[in-house]
């Protein structure tokens, strides 16, 4: 979950205290793995100022600080991964607290986005269309982003490619509009996306789980749909993308999201029955025992928690022990296990 609270100063992005309490929290509350939040791979492809990012070696040594404290202050034997991104067309905007809302002006600090072309999403300024430097710069962009990654001691790195950011934008049809080999049919779409997916497996140790966050279905007529997901998520496994992460949405204003419990574990257990790889299943999955139903019923291989955690850093003590099955705690907070109830 964005926080939104890297001082833009000095080219910005880089993680801080904030960060380290808000994740260390994760790690002392029995989080098996935990992933930052979406952090850059250029300074152009923040969603916002104070986005986080992976793009030079001061970010890399912030974010070893915070890998060092997860390792070893996890009282499960926890790890943490870093979630790459570059928001595209989304870049540049104002985050949700501030008093302005919409894209940064240039002078306040913004910059103009790139995209697979000139249309704008909804309230935002509009794209340049990206060149083919501008696509492999990204790609390369990428790459070096994991490589820092491995630097700083993660033990995965996820690819964003959901909610209407870059890679997102190339695959879905309502969105890249282009007639060049970045586009045009679903393969020349899927392009940009695999191409990240190979330059970063090239750069990671072969132990290393690499994972993929997609969005299985635009919510929208012409837009991307399961059947397109399930294609993506085989070719992704085939160039080694060991889970993916099955979330939806975000490309475009218009979409209708039937949101609902559980509203994205169908999408997740068609992925990972037909494509084969492992799936990773989020949204409005809060309590213990819808997590545990998700995964006992092979809906996914695991669940991931956003706002659940957010309300409560210490999830994972908690749904552990209404499953029976409890969690070793952080001497210091020995003192609180729960005997009887929680």
């Amino acid at each position: 979950m964005c926080q939104y609270s890297c001082s833009p100063d000095g080219g910005g992005g880089v993680p801080n205290d904030w960060h380290l309490v808000h994740l260390g929290a994760f790690a002392t509350g029995g989080a098996a793995l935990i992933l930052t939040e979406a952090s850059a791979v250029s300074p152009e492809g923040r969603i916002s100022p104070r986005d986080a990012g992976l793009y030079t070696d001061e970010q890399a040594g912030a974010w070893e600080r915070i890998v060092d404290f997860v390792h070893r202050n996890s009282a499960v034997g926890g790890k943490i991964g870093v979630q790459l991104a570059h928001a595209g067309r989304k870049a540049s905007t104002y985050w949700p607290f501030a008093e302005e809302s919409g894209s940064v002006a240039e002078s306040d600090g913004g910059w103009v986005t790139r995209g697979p072309g000139v249309e704008a999403f909804a309230g935002l300024a509009a794209p340049l269309a990206m060149s083919e430097a501008d696509i492999h710069a990204v790609i390369s962009d990428f790459a070096a982003a994991a490589g820092r990654a491995v630097d700083a001691g993660f033990d995965t790195v996820e690819i964003h490619g959901a909610h209407g950011y870059l890679l997102h934008q190339f695959q879905s049809p309502l969105i890249n509009k282009r007639e060049d080999s970045w586009g045009g049919s679903e393969a020349a779409r899927n392009r940009l996306m695999l191409e990240v997916v190979d330059a970063v497996r090239a750069v990671i140790p072969d132990s290393m789980p690499l994972l993929l966050r997609i969005s299985a279905s635009d919510w929208a007529e012409g837009g991307i749909d399961i059947d397109a997901s399930v294609r993506l998520a085989r070719a992704a496994a085939e160039r080694g993308v060991d889970l993916v992460d099955v979330s939806s949405g975000g490309a475009v204003a218009h979409q209708r999201i039937k949101a609902g419990p559980g509203y994205q574990t169908g999408f997740s257990a068609q992925i990972r029955r037909e494509a084969g790889v492992p799936t990773g299943a989020v949204g409005f999955l809060t309590s213990s025992g819808q997590a545990e139903h998700t995964v006992a019923t092979g809906q996914a291989d695991g669940v991931f928690m956003a706002r659940a955690a957010l309300r409560d850093p210490h999830w994972w003590l908690r749904a552990a022990f209404e499953l029976g099955f409890p969690l070793d705690w952080a001497p210091q907070y020995q003192r609180a296990v729960p005997r009887h109830s929680f």
